[in-house]
């Protein structure tokens, strides 16, 4: 009951709120084949639908200090970690442009995704209560045909969404190493097309889906 309670409330806010998307470009590289393969399926969106564009290679975040158990964070004013961090609060859709950098996101990427962890902890910001129920998404591009060498990147996502209560987009995957590949790929290009229209529906840990199944087939069996 809890479940389809989380699921319902993630569906009203989705469909009573007007989308905002912010894009969060992690390469070190203006215009490299992630963020161009991101711009392709960002054109898709309808044209009501804000969208707002961060690098952080233009907008570096310091390292993050982990200070949980010293003292509460404080909410940053200025700079980029205020820039980022309002940004965030303020979107219904982030999604994470990143290229694949040893199986994973890239250093800014992580980074960025570190500063989380912080203003989970910031009093008056309430973030994890903020972030529920909306989307999280991915784009990356990798020089490798075999895209499951991509999963590292996309647990990490569907990981970080699913402790926050948001939902997952999935990632859309494109090839690409020399500036420019991933518009050859007219595979990634089609699926851009519609990426942004599917659904994302509520994300969930691998153990937490394992126990609902479990679950089931008790019900299913008992008596």
């Amino acid at each position: 009951m809890l479940s389809l309670y989380a699921d319902y409330l993630g569906d009203r806010a989705m469909t009573t709120t007007r989308r905002s998307f912010l894009f969060v470009l992690g390469s070190s590289r203006a215009d490299g084949n992630s963020e161009l393969l991101a711009r392709a399926a960002a054109d898709q969106l309808p044209s009501d639908v804000e969208q707002t564009w961060v690098s952080l290679a233009r907008h570096p975040l310091p390292d993050f200090e982990d200070l949980r158990h010293d003292s509460d964070h404080v909410r940053p004013t200025e700079g980029s970690p205020a820039l980022l961090l309002d940004a965030t609060l303020a979107a219904t859709d982030i999604v994470i442009v990143s290229p694949l950098y040893w199986y994973s996101v890239s250093a800014q990427t992580k980074r960025y995704l570190d500063h989380w962890s912080g203003w989970l902890r910031t009093p008056e910001i309430d973030f994890k209560a903020t972030l529920a129920g909306r989307a999280l998404w991915g784009v990356t591009a990798l020089a490798h045909d075999e895209t499951v060498v991509a999963d590292p990147l996309v647990g990490t996502l569907h990981n970080s969404a699913a402790y926050l209560g948001m939902r997952f987009g999935g990632v859309l995957l494109g090839n690409g190493s020399k500036p420019g590949d991933v518009l050859r790929d007219t595979e990634a290009l089609a699926r851009a097309k519609t990426f942004f229209a599917q659904e994302a529906p509520l994300a969930r840990f691998t153990y937490e889906t394992y126990e609902t199944a479990a679950s089931d087939t008790n019900d299913t069996t008992a008596g």
